[in-house]
């Protein structure tokens, strides 16, 4: 996820889109699981996990990562 992120820095992906471009439509899984990985890259790159500024949620969109 990271890896793609960094690939297409500044850009919003919805939940599902990073779902979808990283597991693929046949994975059967929850898009819930973003939520878990996104919480555990910022654990590791953040400062501040809790207030990030390098893993971006975008409110009522979805998240990206600001180059």
């Amino acid at each position: 996820m990271l890896k793609f992120l960094a690939l297409n820095p500044n850009i919003v992906f919805s939940r599902e889109q990073l779902f979808e471009k990283i597991w693929g439509y046949e994975y059967t899984g929850d898009s819930a699981t973003v939520m878990v990985h996104i919480n555990r890259i910022r654990e590791k790159i953040e400062d501040d996990s809790k207030n990030p500024q390098i893993l971006e949620t975008v409110w009522g969109v979805g998240y990206r990562l600001n180059k």
